[in-house]
């Protein structure tokens, strides 16, 4: 097996671990988003506390966006973003494979 199998191999192990270790060492944990801790912590603060500002979509429709919109909505934003780090990996990849080949010659 080559050096990059195996550093390659190794940091997916290391990454399955970082995900499943907390999930088994914190029995009764419970794993909310941020939004709402932060919305608990401003309420036991300041109960009285009147936001500001309102989501533009949530004005627009009258409402909050239904959670599968809401769902939808992150996974277009997470695609928008790995293509992006994608292609700039491959860029970097090719830049990298013709300089090799121009060395060559």
């Amino acid at each position: 097996m080559s050096k990059n199998k195996k550093t390659v191999i190794i940091l997916l192990i290391i990454a399955a671990l970082i995900a499943i270790i907390p999930i088994f060492a914190l029995p009764g944990a419970e794993f909310g988003g941020s939004d709402d801790a932060g919305s608990q912590v401003v309420q036991e603060i300041s109960p009285d506390y009147e936001p500001w500002a309102t989501p533009v979509l949530e004005n627009a429709i009258g409402g909050e966006l239904p959670g599968e919109i809401e769902s939808l909505l992150f996974c277009i934003q997470t695609g928008i973003g790995v293509g992006i780090i994608a292609f700039f990996i491959g860029r970097f990849y090719e830049r990298k494979k013709l300089g090799k080949t121009n060395e060559e010659l």
